[in-house]
């Protein structure tokens, strides 16, 4: 089916997928050099990452090695889907 098919069986559960992956920098790289980018400037990147993905303001993220212009290119559902993947791969029982 098509995503504009608006005529699809709506008791299936829908497949949600991003678009554009393999041309842009990779959600694991950016939010690695964020990282780097807040440990270099003292903050704890946990509590500023997640302060960022909540509330979406930019300025829990430092400008520090082009950082808040980098998690910019994001929208915040990639990040959460990369932090649970990245969860899930290392916590399977």
């Amino acid at each position: 089916m098509k995503p504009h098919d608006f005529s699809r069986n709506l008791s299936q559960t829908q497949k949600f997928s991003s678009l554009g992956k393999e041309t842009r920098r990779s959600a694991r790289d950016i939010l690695l050099e964020v990282n780097d980018a807040l440990l270099d400037k003292g903050y704890d990147p946990v509590i500023q990452i997640v302060g960022y993905i909540l509330s979406g303001d930019p300025t829990y993220i430092t400008a520090h090695r082009n950082a808040r212009s980098l998690i910019g290119r994001l929208e915040r559902d990639e990040l959460l889907e990369e932090i649970i993947k990245f969860y899930l791969e290392n916590n399977s029982r």
